[in-house]
């Protein structure tokens, strides 16, 4: 067993029971609904289909980092435990919480001088955030140490390809992503925005791909573009959803029909609290390991 632990933010997007199964932890980002806080909890408190139902009949909400204090919190019980810490966090190009992390870090280093944590800014953000967690729980298995893992993180962690798209505009046009014209020029035409993660973590949109239909085309088609080895991709591939389960099977049976070497069948999630305030439903995003993100 290994003596640290590897850590991360709930908005990995994967599965209490994932998490659970791997002796990965995760702490819990917040978000406020309708006037009511809410942990983003994988889910736990609120299932994603309840949250969407509630965001399309207009309520209002609002996410949260985690604090400085939940932060350290966090760290000390694992101290506690005897173990040193790799924590991974939501890409600073989506959130403050990598600052919120660093500065929690070295409250404890101060009270734990004998113990050891890393704090690494994974640039990635929900499942794709969660398939970079899951091949650093690999490499533990195989019996890496924490300084080895972390240096091969630090060393790879931009080759981590997150492509998606949304077929609903509808809160793009409400955070600001989309213009109100854009959007209603977009949504008649039947356009969805192929976007990806830039290589320091933002949300970029790279495509205006009209319908559906080609859209799942085109994404696929980024996977055959950047995927390390191509058609021999011999990667895990993930795919996270909010609400349009269809779609992402739609995607995932593509991705298996032309990737014949996968590591395993592609692996579905659903987008958690955090990351679908932001996008709403109707997102699929796709997760492979590739070329490293240089713009």
């Amino acid at each position: 067993m290994a003596e640290y632990c590897i850590s991360c933010c709930s908005t990995a997007d994967l599965t209490k029971e994932y998490f659970d199964k791997r002796g990965i932890r995760y702490v819990c980002f917040h978000y406020e609904l309708g006037g009511t806080d809410y942990l983003d909890d994988l889910g736990q408190t609120m299932p994603p289909a309840e949250l969407y139902r509630r965001m399309l009949a207009g309520e209002d909400v609002k996410t949260s980092q985690v604090s400085i204090g939940e932060y350290a919190d966090f760290f000390r019980k694992i101290f506690d435990e005897g173990k040193d810490i790799l924590h991974l966090t939501l890409s600073s190009g989506i959130s403050g919480s990598y600052n919120s992390a660093c500065i929690a870090a070295e409250q404890v280093r101060e009270e734990y001088p004998n113990r050891k944590i890393y704090v690494v800014d994974s640039l990635a953000a929900s499942s794709g955030y969660g398939l970079l967690v899951d091949t650093l729980a690999d490499r533990r298995d195989a019996g890496e140490s924490i300084d080895e893992l972390y240096a091969w993180v630090c060393e790879n962690k931009k080759k981590l390809q997150h492509w998606f798209f949304t077929s609903d505009l509808t809160f793009f046009i409400r955070g600001g992503r989309v213009s109100k014209a854009a959007g209603f020029f977009g949504g008649m035409l039947g356009i969805c925005p192929l976007l990806n993660v830039d290589y320091e973590g933002h949300l970029t949109a790279r495509e205006k791909v009209r319908t559906k239909k080609k859209v799942i085309q085109r994404i696929v088609q980024k996977m055959e573009e950047n995927a390390e080895g191509g058609l021999a991709y011999s990667g895990k591939c993930y795919i996270c959803q909010s609400e349009c389960m269809d779609d992402a099977k739609a995607v995932a049976m593509l991705v298996e029909s032309r990737f014949l070497n996968l590591n395993g069948k592609v692996e579905i999630y659903p987008i958690g609290a955090t990351i679908g305030s932001h996008t709403g439903p109707g997102t699929v995003a796709l997760f492979f390991w590739g070329k490293e993100r240089v713009d």
